[in-house]
């Protein structure tokens, strides 16, 4: 038995290549928002966070035997409990890291930075109007960060970031609840929509659209900060690490070779 973690496109495009291949499988998302991402898979759906004593229960009722932690890379507390919980139970671990493009774009108005914090100060200088798409994890820092600021917020369109929204003071005029990623053509009508004077985003890899985020925010002359991904958990930890489908689908391939020699 597979089990997943993330409630990723990534994810879900792991759970498609295990559905073709006929292996069972489960998925765990933190919630409802990430069932409906996960779209029709073949695999159960587990919906609620877990700490590492659950993830480690879990694995073993479900006689767990390869768990594939395909987590945002902003998710570092999720992948430390994954970890934590596998070496526990001695079950196999592969992370899953999306390649990162941060480094494929330097420009004046493009400010790389380390965490939230560097990102609220450097938009201190910049301007008024703060477009976030950055979703919904750290709004409230961004709000304590930036008090003075008119916040606009791109955020997933369910009952409870709405609710998180609302409770942080963000009303009709600062969110924009939308599924991603879009298109640079997309980003670009909304930036000349909402006229911000600084766009914050993440380090969000070409599944995230980070491209289609920063090129017409450049283009517009508005300054762009990106948070960069937290560092990964120190390679020695993981079994190991695939950053392409291709990859796991070799990985997959040697697991039911070997899945059938024990077998």
């Amino acid at each position: 038995m597979i089990h997943i973690f993330g409630g990723t496109s990534d994810a879900r495009a792991i759970c498609q290549l295990l559905d073709e291949a006929g292996e069972r499988y489960s998925l765990s998302v933190a919630s409802e928002a990430g069932r409906q991402l996960a779209g029709n898979i073949l695999g159960e759906v587990v919906v609620g966070r877990m700490d590492s004593d659950e993830i480690a229960n879990y694995l073993q009722r479900h006689a767990i035997r390869w768990v594939i932690d395909a987590s945002h890379p902003y998710a570092t507390a999720l992948s430390e409990n994954v970890l934590a919980a596998c070496r526990r139970q001695g079950v196999r671990l592969t992370r899953y890291q999306r390649p990162s493009e941060i480094d494929r774009l330097s420009h004046p108005l493009l400010h790389k930075v380390d965490d939230v914090a560097q990102a609220c100060q450097l938009a201190q200088s910049l301007g008024p109007r703060v477009l976030l798409t950055t979703g919904s994890k750290q709004l409230a820092d961004y709000r304590y960060g930036l008090p003075e600021k008119v916040l606009l917020v791109r955020v997933l369109p369910t009952a409870e970031v709405l609710a998180q929204c609302e409770a942080l003071g963000l009303g009709v005029d600062n969110i924009i609840a939308l599924r991603g990623p879009f298109s640079a053509q997309f980003n670009r009508a909304l930036y000349e929509f909402c006229q911000p004077d600084v766009v914050i985003t993440k380090e969000s890899g070409n599944e995230g659209g980070y491209l289609q985020k920063v090129e017409p925010s450049l283009a517009l002359n508005i300054p762009c900060i990106v948070v960069r991904r937290p560092q990964p958990l120190a390679s020695e930890g993981w079994g190991e690490q695939v950053n392409s489908l291709q990859a796991f689908a070799q990985r997959l391939s040697g697991w039911q070779q070997s899945q059938g020699e024990t077998g």
